[in-house]
């Protein structure tokens, strides 16, 4: 299976950021994947977006690419973590993401967990 960027669904566009998400990927120990592809823009900061979420914090796992920018996440106890491009990465549950420069990323996400996060993102900028 495979699938051009311009396919795959806009979920969530606001200024700064345009949220991609293809559904069922494949599976892996019987959980449905989504694959999603996000352009941010510099300065944009998940922590608003996430209030409300458990522990207000994204509480999914994402495995992932940078294809261009840089990235910090912060977890429930305050570390750090910075991506850049063309870096792999694996953010566990219980994380924010900061966006220091323009960033482009693909990531695959447990499906039924990330569309109900991105759906709380949605309902908080308005739909």
């Amino acid at each position: 299976m495979h699938v051009a960027k311009d396919d795959v669904e806009i979920r969530m566009q606001i200024p700064g950021a345009t949220i991609r998400q293809r559904f069922d990927m494949g599976d892996i120990g019987g959980s449905e994947l989504s694959a999603e592809y996000f352009s941010l823009a510099a300065g944009v900061d998940t922590t608003p977006l996430f209030i409300g979420l458990e522990e207000n914090l994204c509480q999914v796992p994402h495995w992932g690419f940078v294809l261009q920018g840089q990235l910090t996440t912060t977890d429930g106890g305050g570390a750090e973590e910075t991506v850049a491009a063309n870096e792999l990465f694996y953010w566990p549950a219980g994380h924010n993401v900061r966006v220091e420069k323009d960033a482009e990323i693909v990531m695959f996400s447990p499906q039924h967990a990330h569309k109900q996060v991105i759906e709380h993102m949605i309902a908080k900028t308005g739909g």
